[in-house]
């Protein structure tokens, strides 16, 4: 397995450690109810190392890019962020990404661990431009700052007011990025380090963090957070097989331009879809898992959950999971099959509250 330039911070923590994606990584430190709540409270770290990184330079950069990728490339200033989805050929999702846009003619795009070489494979099959795609994976560290004091532990470290950087903005000060942006709901920074950069800037963000009551968080709790807010996680509420129209995700694909399946994405607007990704809370006491079938009232087979847990925030089961486009209105009653026992549940708008 794969080690983050952080390996060692984290058993010093006494982290839990798993295979993700290749990598060893925390899952949890303290627990995950313990680690989730931080974040909501307080100010929580990640090392999310694992992510991958490519630059995408060239004089055809931002025409390459809006031939790929889901979201209009062009409204991007210097120094803005993009949440994106790269399309496949058939209309499903090779994945989720973030695009940074530094200089007219250089940009850098943030993948899914997991995904790192099908991305790269994938982007290199349609580059018929003047762009070079250069992975640096291997070079950057990634660390997460997240939740409502994360900008008091930051900002003593860099030589700006953080309040300046708007969300989905980033800056480029002293050999690091520090970007706006985050999978938490909670706000908060991600910070691009070299890898040798990476022990004493996470050192630095703990010493300071003490009297915020920082803590270290890991996979475990960064899931709970992002599901409670609704969003996807590639390989579980998206993937080749999904659209991004079927997982709400509209609002990045793009009509006014062509990229890749864009025609196919175009009928599905106006023709609609067959399945929905939607949210739902349990009525019961229970807890939904991914692959666990939905059924309506009239106890048929509907969908089929694609991410489920207990909510540390609200203490009940809540879920993500694809059903039939009839049957996926907000409070429209639904049964999860758990145990091969039918527990109640609503389908809610998202984020969960």
């Amino acid at each position: 397995m794969k080690k983050t330039a952080l390996y060692d911070c984290h058993l010093q923590l006494n982290a839990k450690m798993i295979d993700f994606a290749g990598f060893s990584m925390p899952v949890q430190y303290e627990g995950v109810n313990v680690e989730h709540n931080n974040v909501k409270n307080n100010v929580g770290v990640f090392d999310v190392s694992h992510m991958g990184e490519f630059y995408i330079h060239g004089d055809e950069a931002e025409v390459f890019l809006q031939s790929v990728l889901s979201n209009d490339v062009s409204i991007l200033k210097i120094g803005q962020a993009q949440y994106n989805c790269l399309p496949n050929d058939n209309g499903g999702i090779v994945d989720d990404m973030i695009l940074y846009k530094f200089e007219a003619d250089r940009y850098m795009l943030v993948v899914n661990a997991s995904n790192i070489e099908k991305d790269l494979n994938f982007l290199n099959s349609k580059n018929n431009y003047n762009v070079q795609i250069i992975d640096v994976s291997n070079d950057y560290s990634l660390i997460s700052v997240q939740g409502p004091d994360s900008i008091k532990v930051l900002n003593p470290l860099f030589n700006i007011d953080l309040k300046e950087i708007k969300y989905y903005h980033f800056r480029y000060i002293d050999g690091v990025i520090i970007s706006n942006t985050g999978y938490t709901g909670c706000g908060g920074f991600e910070i691009y380090c070299k890898n040798e950069k990476a022990k004493d800037l996470w050192t630095k963000i703990f010493n300071n963090g003490k009297k915020y009551n920082i803590k270290a968080i890991g996979l475990a709790a960064r899931d709970t957070l992002r599901l409670e807010m609704g969003f996807c996680l590639y390989g579980n509420d998206i993937n080749d097989d999904t659209s991004p129209i079927e997982a709400g995700l509209s609002w990045i694909t793009k009509l006014n331009k062509k990229f890749t399946s864009s025609e196919l994405f175009k009928m599905q607007k106006i023709n609609g879809v067959t399945k929905k990704l939607v949210g739902f809370k349990m009525i019961e006491k229970a807890i939904p898992r991914n692959g666990y079938n939905i059924f309506s009232k009239q106890k048929k087979v509907i969908g089929i959950v694609t991410s489920g847990t207990m909510s540390p925030s609200m203490n009940i089961g809540i879920g993500l999971g694809y059903v039939k486009i009839e049957n996926s209105s907000v409070e429209t009653e639904i049964f999860i099959e758990i145990r091969n026992k039918f527990k109640k549940a609503i389908i809610v708008t998202t984020p969960f509250k």
